[in-house]
């Protein structure tokens, strides 16, 4: 057994103590599958509810990586790619999963790339209505855009991958330009539970529901053993989404066992009540980082929390503490990402600053 205490991510965990419960008590129960069980019907109403959308069509798959690729499979035609920040998820973490399925990552190059955190602060990470614009308007001014590979949909993720959120304007700007080119918009909601519940956000899920035309609520991060729940708040528009899904290895046969432990986490506010754990333990490692001198990337509002890490220390640290590497600094010092999650104690984070 691994003795060091890990930060390194927010799935390290197995789930809530009420889903494993829930799922021993209907563990001898026969149940249909592939999500046509009522615990899947019953976590669908839930989310409906909750999102202010009872037109939606809710679908709940394997993973994340499944979740982005197939998504972004039913939004496009063949000729077609999905345009995202260049830092972004399906551009930078995926394994090349969408340009696989046959689709290529149109990227927009954003503020991330720049290094310049002091000067740009909350906006790393994040595609801007004004690039967006720009980038399909460069598109079309182009003579033989025939021949190229046209932008077909527009991919964000909430938060980002460097723990940046959308504001409420910012995600209504997106949405207009959007709407304007007739461009589904796309929103990667893996960690959608800490961005929701971050102190300073003026986003809620039923802005996202209002102002996209799909995303997803991403349990394996947030509570869930695994397992995403896909939102289409207007209504799925591909002829025969399960198919499609199964296609791409994301059709659970015990889908059960995703609709019994989304049934759980949008029960009696879970979800929420999870992520605001990780947002306010990540509140108090990011005070203690600063009082021990620790300088930070940048000032994440969200659970995932980057520190500018000496190398010697790194050496150090490495033997006691899981951590995600995230980029070179510069000769002497290392970007390293610690990240809180919907269990994380203040034991943990004192434990943390012991090897700090």
């Amino acid at each position: 057994m691994d003795s060091r205490i890990s930060f390194s991510s927010d799935y390290t965990k197995g789930a809530h103590p009420k889903i494993l419960q829930r799922l021993s008590e209907i563990n001898f129960e026969q149940i249909d599958g592939y999500g046509t069980d009522h615990y899947c019907r019953e976590a669908a109403d839930k989310i409906k509810k909750v999102c202010g959308c009872p037109d939606a069509d809710v679908f709940f798959l394997v993973g994340g990586t499944q979740t982005n690729q197939t998504i972004t499979d039913m939004l496009l035609e063949p000729y077609e790619g999905i345009v995202a920040a260049s830092t972004g998820h399906v551009a930078a973490h995926e394994a090349g999963a969408i340009e696989h399925a046959g689709h290529k990552v149109l990227t927009i190059l954003n503020v991330g790339e720049e290094r310049d955190t002091e000067r740009y602060g909350d906006s790393i990470g994040k595609i801007s209505a004004v690039e967006l614009k720009k980038f399909i308007d460069s598109f079309y001014a182009d003579e033989s855009h025939e021949h190229m590979v046209f932008p077909g949909a527009v991919y964000i993720s909430h938060p980002t991958e460097y723990g940046t959120l959308y504001t409420k304007k910012e995600l209504e700007d997106i949405s207009a330009v959007c709407k304007e080119y007739k461009l589904p918009l796309f929103l990667d909601g893996a960690r959608l539970g800490y961005g929701l519940m971050s102190k300073r956000t003026d986003v809620t899920i039923k802005d996202i529901a209002r102002l996209t035309d799909v995303f997803y609520i991403g349990g394996t991060k947030v509570g869930a053993l695994f397992g995403e729940a896909v939102v289409f708040p207007k209504g799925v528009t591909v002829k025969h989404p399960i198919p499609v899904i199964k296609q791409h290895g994301a059709l659970l046969a015990k889908g059960w066992l995703l609709g019994l432990q989304f049934d759980t986490l949008f029960t009696d506010d879970l979800y929420f009540e999870l992520g605001k754990n990780a947002i306010d333990k990540a509140e108090i490692l990011k005070k203690g980082l600063i009082e021990r001198g620790y300088k930070l990337f940048l000032d994440s509002p969200t659970n995932q929390q980057f520190v500018i890490m000496p190398n010697d220390k790194l050496a150090e640290l490495k033997n006691n503490v899981g951590y995600g590497f995230w980029e070179i600094y510069d000769e002497k010092h290392t970007v390293i990402r610690f990240a809180t999650d919907w269990a994380t104690t203040e034991q943990d984070i004192e434990r943390l600053f012991e090897f700090l």
